[in-house]
């Protein structure tokens, strides 16, 4: 402080003096930012946000890139436990620490205030340690030295560039990324060297070496990228580019966010992107789950999911390691076998580094037919690689020849034998939604038993039995105790539930029902054999009684198409909500996967569905004291009770989060697709947002198919593209019609649910009806017109002057109607100017 106190002095007399003598070309600029980067002790400013030859920077002194300053290059550790320091750049103004280029990531350094990124006279960049050896440099062979310059741009980018043409890069970051990939940078072949430019993953959450899973494009010279297992082992590629999209991710269609770009000539094959609002904060990387994932920042709620592939994560190769089993529907998705351990229980269980697998507990006999071996059973199991065939003709002669192999560590038998020896790869657990599955019998040890103890066993048991039935009684009753409990309620006459209620009526949180952006959801019952749902909620920063009020605001709100809400769990920082349990699952799931229901929904039962949306909806809309607008409407989130009635669900959830709804704007993951383009606007959200994503929603329920499919050549990939013509047309509207109902519908409701869908979707939220006003349509009340084509699914501009959205059957539009009228009404008079259509 008093050495900062005597800078202070002297700076200020020297930079009057300078003043006083003329210089102030010179001096005043210069010692101004001495002063500043000596009084702020923990950064340095050398020549603003630049290095030149000679100079350096060290322990905590970073450098800030120019312009904005959204980025930050020096030297860190990653992670709580890490001994290990790094040169990297990260975000300067978030939150969360997080690193997007590590320099030196396989070779650490130990001390960071004897470390340096120094400027050698020859024009190098490079990181030293504390004895002044080299463990990281930029590998320059030749540079004019004296006219070159180091520079942290602010697009994350690390430059050596010419002090007089800031456009002359000599060497990039861009050109050596390492986990991530920053919009406008590339990454691509070159054509000239044959190297490709790589993505690889840390090796965990808080270690950066080089890990296993990498994605580049195709060194083939194909417009196609793939991920890599230990660089050697492809388990998902983007597929070809067509100018548009690549053909496996059609997602990309409906992208609002991403401006994607490729590139290919002679030198060069290369992909870039931008943003199309350059305020958002956007990262590709490939993550140690070995997925390629696109986040953006929100603030007061951190990085959310945008896209990430494979969306499955046990289709990436080897993800549990040897003898792991993976299971996508578990809070982990990787698990040691039973009978086995982590071999390294802190990476396997928290950093998400499963690649050590997991070692046997006990050692197995090998003997013939050894007395203390046999076998697991683990069903509906998609089977581990490499197995070998043994020609014997029945499971008893299966399981034999593996008992009696010391090698052998499981089988598996569907009319052949197979055995596997060795470490059992790519295990995974199906869900019980899943086909395909088979029994595969582990080999474990079982403990010794003896022959002679048998009578004592016999008397042993009867015993027990009368026992063990007492001991049910007595269990039972404490568990309906526990879970009725005696805890008083909230307004509304929600049960509250504690953590330990809700893990006993859910078994642990054992039968997952779903996942979304707010949370998961684990199927429970409770005492008195009533069958719950119950969401474990992630994300929310409210106090108990912050929680406990919104929550008590939601249970009173009761509609017959929205879902009940009958307590909630807040226990520490855990945060539950415990709903009626829907057994006929969500829309989605009849539509898009024929295989969970054999029967297809027919028309009647879809017009009711899309009836009872839009009036849950228009019922949170306009009929609550507070309007609560959803945020995220999607077949997900629509759930059929035993009769097939909707039921809108997580309609709270928004609510919950906050009144700041732009901080679900990425929770919601895979539901781009749905989001209104005012979300990525950044201008101010209301209802209508929730009126866009009916619409969506409404066009998959017409056709029974995803928006984004890219199966018929006729469509081109965007349903709804193809669809907006045909409805502004209003031709050949039953060609919109799920072809499984082989035309069967009323061509009068097909007619305005087609239309209502297409002014849903309008991009203008003042061009879209209200969800009362959809009621309406669908009911028969109010006739609708013919709606324009939105432009963002043409591409090109509309004029959205004197639009007319709908009138009462064939009445005319006033003509003094103003030019942003959405709807007129036989109702009114000629001389108002009501929107509304039942004024």
């Amino acid at each position: 402080m008093l050495l900062n106190l005597i800078f202070f002095f002297l700076s200020s007399t020297l930079l009057v003096d300078c003043a006083q003598m003329g210089a102030r070309n010179r001096a005043w600029p210069f010692l101004s930012v001495l002063f500043l980067c000596f009084s702020l002790n923990s950064r340095i400013c050398i020549g603003a946000s630049n290095l030149f030859v000679g100079q350096s920077i060290s322990g905590d002194q970073t450098i800030v890139s120019e312009g904005n300053g959204n980025f930050e290059l020096g030297f860190f550790t990653p992670g709580n436990n890490s001994q290990n320091y790094y040169l990297g750049i990260w975000y300067s103004k978030l939150s969360q620490f997080t690193p997007v280029w590590v320099a030196n990531r396989d070779k650490p350094l130990s001390d960071k205030k004897s470390s340096q990124l120094k400027l050698l006279e020859d024009g190098n960049l490079v990181v030293l340690d504390s004895s002044n050896t080299i463990i990281w440099s930029t590998n320059l062979t030749s540079t004019s030295s004296n006219s070159t310059e180091v520079a942290l741009l602010d697009f994350g980018n690390l430059v050596l560039r010419n002090i007089s043409n800031s456009s002359d890069l000599i060497w990039q970051s861009f050109d050596h990324p390492t986990d991530h990939w920053l919009p406008t940078g590339k990454l691509g072949l070159n054509k000239v060297t044959n190297v490709s430019q790589r993505l690889i993953s840390w090796k965990n959450s808080e270690d950066p070496t080089t890990g296993l899973f990498s994605l580049e494009l195709d060194p083939a010279g194909s417009s196609q990228y793939f991920t890599y297992w230990n660089g050697s082992v492809p388990y998902w590629t983007s597929g070809t580019w067509n100018n548009h999209i690549f053909s496996a991710v059609p997602q990309m269609t409906s992208n609002y966010i991403y401006n994607f770009t490729y590139v290919s000539n002679d030198q060069e094959n290369y992909f870039t992107y931008s943003l199309y609002n350059s305020s958002l904060i956007s990262r590709f990387f490939m993550d140690v789950t070995g997925q390629i994932t696109q986040q953006t920042w929100v603030e007061d709620v951190g990085w959310n999911m945008f896209f990430f592939r494979p969306s499955d994560p046990c289709a990436v190769y080897e993800i549990c390691g040897a003898f792991g089993v993976c299971n996508s529907q578990a809070s982990t998705s990787c698990q040691c076998l039973q009978g086995y351990n982590p071999r390294n229980s802190t990476e396997y269980l928290t950093l998400n580094d499963w690649s050590g697998g997991c070692v046997r507990n006990t050692t197995l006999q090998c003997v013939n037919n050894a007395s203390g071996n046999g076998f697991s059973t683990m069903s509906n199991m998609n089977l581990p690689i490499n197995a070998q065939s043994l020609a014997v003709g029945s499971v008893q002669a299966c399981k034999t020849a593996c008992l009696n192999s010391c090698s052998c560590n499981a089988y598996a038998y569907n009319g052949s034998c197979f055995v596997w020896e060795g470490d059992l790869l790519n295990l995974v657990q199906l869900s019980n939604g899943q086909t395909g599955g088979q029994d595969l019998y582990l080999k474990v040890s079982t403990p010794e038993t003896s022959g002679s103890a048998t009578g004592a066993i016999a008397g042993a048991v009867s015993g027990a039995v009368v026992l063990l039935g007492l001991l049910i009684v007595l269990v039972w009753t404490r568990r309906r105790r526990i879970l009725i409990g005696h805890s008083k309620g909230v307004e509304g006459h929600l049960a509250p539930f504690s953590y330990k209620k809700l893990q006993i009526a859910t078994k642990n949180f054992s039968e997952k029902l779903g996942e979304g952006g707010f949370g998961s959801v684990f199927k429970g019952t409770l005492p008195d054999l009533t069958v719950i749902a119950v969401k474990k909620l992630g994300g929310f920063g409210q106090g108990e009684k912050q929680f406990r009020a919104e929550v008590s605001t939601i249970g009173m709100i009761q509609h017959v198409n929205l879902i009940r809400l009958r307590g909630f769990c807040s226990d520490g920082t855990r945060r539950m909500l415990v709903y009626d349990f829907m057994p006929n699952g969500s829309l989605d799931s009849h539509l898009f996967h024929e295989e969970e229901h054999s029967k297809v929904l027919d028309w009647k039962t879809r017009y009711q569905i899309a009836l009872g949306t839009a009036r849950g909806l228009a019922y949170l809309h306009e009929k609550c004291r507070d309007c609560i607008i959803h945020c995220d409407i999607k077949p997900e989130n629509i759930l059929l009770d035993a009769e097939l009635c909707p039921k809108v669900a997580d309609f709270g959830l928004a609510k919950l989060v906050g009144r700041e709804f732009s901080q679900v704007l990425t929770t919601m993951r895979g539901t781009r697709g749905y989001l209104a383009p005012e979300w990525i606007l950044g201008v101010a959200i209301t209802a209508k947002a929730d009126v866009y994503s009916y619409g969506m929603m409404l066009l998959e329920l017409i056709s029974g198919r995803r928006n984004c499919q890219s199966d018929d050549e006729k469509i081109g990939g965007f349903f709804p593209t193809w669809a907006a013509r045909k409805i502004n047309e209003d031709v050949e509207i039953l060609s919109l019609l799920d072809h499984r109902l082989e035309g069967n519908a009323d061509l009068a409701e097909l007619n305005r649910a087609c239309k209502v869908a297409c002014w849903c979707i309008q991009d203008e939220d003042v061009d879209r009806p209200s969800m009362g006003q959809v009621v309406q349509i669908l009911e028969g009340i109010v006739d609708v017109k013919p709606p324009p084509i939105p432009w963002s699914l043409q591409n090109l501009a509309q004029n959205h002057e004197h639009i007319v959205f709908f009138s009462e059957s064939s009445s005319k539009p006033s003509s003094q109607t103003q030019s942003s009228t959405l709807c007129t009404s036989s109702q009114s008079s000629s001389s108002t100017s009501s929107t509304n259509p039942m004024a």
